[in-house]
């Protein structure tokens, strides 16, 4: 049987094999096979991860892994997913496959025979994928310690073989289909082709002289990522079944094989000899979507996805999968700690809110809602939390400094005038490119949003300004985003929590607002972070401990008993008789969302007495305080 340096060195090898001794089916057995290898304790950590080595130091052809985001799914292209040789001397001919790469390879002494009625067309779906927007440092660190990387040096001998890319060009294709019958088993294409000749042999563009200018231009190719302060590679993947499964915006980890071949990075918008094709109609047109969809892969890899795992969570402490016996024990052992972790968590957040306990409460339950279910147009399970009294410099940093040590995704945006009319924050589609050009609110599920409110100075929007606080109020009110393709608007569900700093009440919506009540004692923005940090380097915070309760608690599955629902519905009705106004359907709805969340928060699957009744004072106190603050900065 083949060893780890097969499978993980040689991966087409094995993918060859499976094509040569099986009829049908082969394809399936590919993915078994390399399922199998990896179902092994520890196997996985052999894979090297595109996250965490850089390129130059991985072989091609070799297996590789990439935890990213799905950013864009492009049109499927046709490929050779099977391709007949021919040996020059003896005119013997044999089948290899083309499935998992880009390029037909043969022998010096054999020669591609495209226009054998064996050859068979298959299709493939294209997805651009960026590392996870607003991934942080801990994570990754996490995740970079778990990978056991081989120490050998790459290969970068190519060997003396004669290289076609697998794309199907319309001549060969409609060669091959007058020449061959239809075949059991194969899937031949009759439709108009979706990619042309050399799809894969396209511009190459980013810091890197264009071979066919002569001119030794430079120019950077725009790598498309949501967040500006990205650094992680960007990949093309390309995935061979179940496309329907995949949405944009999906965060997966792609195991497959890499493709990193310079041929990949030919101009076929040049002509030979560096002769430029002027008189190609819509040349610009043509080099821009050549560029967006074929850059140097140098830059941006190939991966041919062999396995994937769509992943709920990118939480490095905890399973992937809850439905497995770790992944019971842990949710177990979680829930029955919770108050203890509980109780470490909203210390630390009750020293970072100014002392204040009950703001440390409201923030927490922001920390561990999510979106879990859609009934209409309201998104079940949100809580955006807007913290008033927020006027301090620097304290939307300092919160959001501290919650990056604690959340898996969390991103910093200031909503100053500058940012506003600049950025942009919605996805739009350019079709010059046919691409989907990324905005700062196309994040992954869960991701957690600091708006810094304090940064608005006074001024003027202009138009882009006004789309960009709309696009931000309509993803606070509904979880929903709408991507910009020119002509109409798509929306696209999404799951982000927000948390608003501002210094009076927010212009955004939001579910619920606090005003911070400092304590006399409390401490200026340096001296807080400063005694944090202390408590965690002392060992006093276990952040683990804290990181892992926040990615599991998410997951209870939470219910109310019909004993409960009596006592909350009887709540409700003796409210509305003694004072209507004070128990709107709006205020109801609040306080069975803070119920709710209390309840997982403390590692309860189901609702108490003793935790509604701690949800209503709570609620009490919270709105008794923003009536006194509002009161109080009126003039």
């Amino acid at each position: 049987m083949p060893g780890i340096e097969d499978w993980l060195n040689r991966p087409l090898d094995i993918v060859q094999g499976l094509f040569d001794i099986t009829d049908k089916g082969w394809s399936d057995k590919v993915t078994d096979y390399f399922t199998k290898k990896l179902e092994d304790k520890g196997s996985l950590e052999w894979v090297p991860s595109l996250n965490h080595r850089s390129l130059h130091l991985l072989k091609p052809n070799t297996m590789v892994r990439f935890r990213c985001m799905i950013q864009d799914m492009y049109d499927p292209e046709f490929y050779l997913g099977g391709y007949e040789v021919v040996d020059k001397t003896t005119g013997q001919a044999m089948m290899k496959s083309g499935k998992f790469q880009d390029l037909a390879e043969c022998s010096q002494n054999q020669k591609l025979n495209l226009e054998s009625p064996k050859n068979i067309t298959l299709d493939r779906q294209t997805f651009y994928c960026v590392p996870v927007p607003a991934e942080t440092a801990w994570v990754k660190q996490a995740f970079s310690e778990h990978c056991r990387h081989q120490t050998s040096e790459p290969s970068t001998s190519q060997g003396s073989r004669v290289k076609r890319a697998l794309e199907v060009d319309d001549a060969a294709l409609t060669s091959t289909q007058s020449k061959s019958p239809d075949q059991s088993g194969t899937q031949q294409s009759d439709v108009p082709m979706d990619t042309v000749a050399g799809d894969e042999n396209q511009s190459e563009k980013r810091t890197r002289r264009s071979e066919g200018s002569g001119q030794g231009s430079v120019t950077s190719v725009d790598l498309n990522y949501p967040l500006p302060d990205e650094n992680g590679p960007a990949c093309m993947v390309k995935v061979y079944d179940q496309f329907d499964t995949f949405r944009v915006n999906d965060v997966v980890e792609f195991i497959g094989i890499l493709s990193v071949d310079p041929e990949l990075a030919n101009l076929p918008g040049h002509a030979q000899n560096g002769e430029a094709s002027s008189d190609m109609e819509g040349v610009d047109e043509f080099m821009a979507e050549q560029t967006a969809h074929s850059p140097p892969p140098s830059l941006v890899p190939r991966l041919h996805a062999i396995i994937s795992h769509k992943l709920q969570h990118n939480n490095p402490l905890i399973p992937v999968n809850f439905n497995t016996e770790q992944g019971k024990t842990l949710m177990q052992s979680v829930m029955s700690e919770a108050g203890t972790t509980r109780d470490q968590l909203r210390f630390v957040l009750q020293q970072l809110l100014f002392g204040d306990a009950l703001a440390a409460d409201y923030l927490l339950l922001n920390l561990v809602s999510s979106v879990y279910a859609r009934r209409d147009v309201t998104a079940l399970g949100k809580f955006s939390l807007n913290l008033i009294g927020c006027a301090e410099p620097g304290f939307s940093q300092s919160l959001h400094s501290v919650l990056s040590q604690l959340l898996t995704k969390s991103h910093h945006l200031p909503l100053s005038l500058e940012n506003m009319n600049k950025l942009r924050l919605t996805p739009k589609k350019d079709y010059t490119a046919n691409r989907l050009k990324s905005g700062i609110l196309q994040l992954s599920g869960k991701t957690h949003l600091v708006l810094d409110e304090t940064a608005l100075q006074p001024g003027q929007l202009d138009t882009n300004g006004v789309q960009n606080l709309t696009a931000i109020g309509n993803a606070i009110s509904w979880q929903k985003i709408d991507y910009d393709f020119e002509f109409h608007k798509t929306e696209f569900m999404t799951n982000i929590v927000f948390v608003i700093t501002s210094e009076g009440k927010s212009l955004l919506p939001n579910d619920c607002q606090v005003a911070i009540k400092r304590s006399t004692s409390s401490k200026s923005i340096a001296d807080i972070q400063m005694s944090i940090q202390s408590l965690i380097s002392s060992g006093s915070i276990n952040l683990n401990q804290i990181r892992t309760y926040l990615g599991v608690i998410p997951f209870i599955d939470y219910s109310l008993s019909d004993e409960m629902s009596k006592v909350v519905e009887q709540d409700f009705v003796d409210a509305r008789k003694s004072d209507p106004g004070k128990m709107t359907q709006e205020d109801f709805h609040s306080l069975l969302v803070t119920a709710r969340l209390l309840s997982i928060s403390m590692g309860q699957a189901s609702l108490t007495r003793d935790i509604w009744g701690r949800a209503k004072r709570m609620e009490q106190e919270r709105k008794t305080r923003l009536k006194q603050a509002i009161s109080t900065s009126q003039p």
